[in-house]
């Protein structure tokens, strides 16, 4: 019997393997959504440390936001999570899209955070 999850946890696994493998020391843009809310940190994990993060909970992007559960969330925190990454010295980064497929939100976020300056 399979336990519920498990291939999330197993697909979640495998991208991150695989960004292990080409990341050459750049931190890692992590993306969580939320059926509610969507959510983006830039990563260290040499020494295990977040360097920037953002939600569409933040206060800066709330009040601007009808909902946390669109594109135009997603956009939102895309370009605050590369204004704070490029204040703590990143530019460059791998996009770690989890368990998601890259479209809708997820794609939007990316592209909010390459038209925000950081390159992946």
């Amino acid at each position: 019997m399979a336990i519920k999850g498990q291939g999330v946890r197993r697909r979640q696994k495998r991208v991150r393997a695989a960004l292990r493998r080409v990341a050459g020391g750049r931190p890692r843009l992590s993306v969580f959504r939320s059926s509610q809310h969507i959510y983006a940190q830039v990563i260290d994990d040499k020494n295990g440390h977040t360097l920037a993060a953002a939600s569409s909970l933040d206060k800066e992007i709330k009040s601007k936001l009808k909902t946390g559960a669109d594109k135009a969330a997603a956009g939102e925190v895309g370009k605050l999570v590369a204004e704070r990454a490029k204040s703590a010295g990143v530019e460059k980064v791998v996009f770690d899209r989890g368990a998601y497929i890259f479209h809708g939100r997820v794609k939007a976020l990316a592209d909010a955070a390459r038209e925000g300056g950081l390159q992946f």
